[in-house]
């Protein structure tokens, strides 16, 4: 058994992406780092907060390097024979969340999250199903080209876009959690623009969707469960509307953010991050860990959070552009696109350009599951890129 291990593992490390997991752990580090500042405040030793919750990340990220390792052997081909289970594991992990097992999540107070005995930490159906309905989509649009369909044509975008908007709205409807929920519509929109879709579906789609809004607005025929979230889009073209409400969060980050400048205020030594009174930077340890480096760790710090979050995303749609095989190749941009919109949506959050919808900053905010399922996720990357090319096939990335 003992040499069966060291087999693997010396295959693992002969064929796996080793540069890909250094820098996801290079990021894991650093916002582990973040997160022992973020979380010295809270009590007056300023250590047991701290060690708990880094020790969680530790932990996670132990967890995450052995999925990375066991998600590198997996062939997502031959998984996709039994696609229907994906589908089913689907369906059913999200309606745990209707369970006793189901309860609200610390940092967005919807029905999104999993408390199972014996895990220390609570885990997001989304953030797994986000790898599974990634490989489902990448499966679908396989079929569709060896079917011969017209991606170009209407019943294949609405085949792909129908398959996107029906988890979207089961997941919404279970969990009101509408953040992670767009998570999916982006990942669709990427994968379906790589795999050749025509544009003219997108404009359609983007026109209908303005369109459908502006009625709702015009109207004022908004439902009372709609209007808070509306008014977190208000408020980022006025910041002085409701700028003790809705405003709050997001005006602590902004003000957390230009106190550190170029270089900070130093580690540890944030005004905000470092105070327990009510009034400071909210979440500080998983929506506004940027904030967090920026205040203590200046321009500089943040630069740094972007450059390796940049490069992650770069690497992955390295693996998709020299992917021969298309279904390798939509994979991997779903992944490319999951760790796109968490960016993109946080860090525009933390600089109040984007609304607060409790999406966190992959491998730098706290959370044992969505670390785990991202390094799961880069896990399946690694193994895409160590298997054998075969035949090549037509595609926006595959040429």
């Amino acid at each position: 058994m003992w040499n069966r291990l060291k087999a693997i593992l010396a295959d693992f490390i002969q064929q796996a992406d080793l540069v890909l997991l250094g820098l996801c752990c290079a990021a894991t580090l650093y916002g582990m780092v973040l997160i022992a500042s973020a979380t010295r405040y809270m009590d007056t030793s300023g250590m047991s907060g701290m060690i708990r919750y880094v020790g969680v990340q530790g932990a996670a990220m132990l967890l995450g390097l052995c999925a990375y390792v066991f998600m590198s052997m997996i062939d997502v081909e031959i998984v996709l024979k039994k696609w229907k289970w994906v589908l089913a594991f689907n369906i059913v992990f999200i309606g745990l969340l209707v369970t006793p097992l189901g309860v609200g999540g610390a940092t967005t107070g919807n029905q999104a999250w999993l408390k199972i005995p014996g895990i220390p930490f609570q885990i997001g159906p989304a953030e797994i199903v986000k790898i599974t309905f990634t490989l489902l989509l990448a499966k679908q649009l396989e079929w569709l080209r060896e079917e011969k369909r017209d991606l170009k044509s209407f019943p294949a975008a609405a085949m792909v876009a129908g398959h996107t908007l029906l988890l979207m709205g089961y997941y919404v409807v279970i969990s009101g959690d509408m953040g992670n929920a767009l998570t999916f519509f982006f990942i669709f929109l990427c994968m379906a623009f790589a795999a050749g879709f025509a544009l003219r579906w997108f404009a359609l789609l983007f026109a209908g969707l303005g369109g459908g809004i502006a009625f709702v607005l015009l109207l004022d025929i908004v439902p009372a469960s709609m209007d808070y979230m509306l008014n977190r889009f208000r408020v980022l073209f006025d910041h002085s509307y409701d700028s003790l409400g809705v405003g709050w969060q997001q005006s602590r980050s902004l003000l957390a953010i230009g106190s550190g400048g170029i270089f900070g205020q130093g580690y540890m030594q944030g005004t905000q991050t470092q105070s327990s009174e009510s009034y400071s930077l909210p979440y500080r340890w998983t929506d506004f860990i940027f904030s967090v480096c920026g205040e203590e760790l200046g321009l500089i710090g943040c630069l740094a959070v972007i450059a390796l979050l940049t490069a992650i995303i770069i690497r992955v749609l390295l693996v998709a552009r020299n992917a021969q095989v298309p279904l390798h190749c939509y994979v991997c941009v779903g992944m490319a696109a999951m760790l796109i919109y968490q960016t993109v949506i946080n860090i525009g959050m933390c600089l109040f350009v984007m609304p607060t919808i409790g999406v966190t900053l992959p491998f730098f905010s706290y959370g044992g599951s969505s670390l785990l399922t991202l390094y799961a996720a880069m896990g399946v990357v690694s193994g895409i890129k160590k298997r054998s090319p075969v035949t090549r096939r037509p595609g926006r990335l595959l040429g």
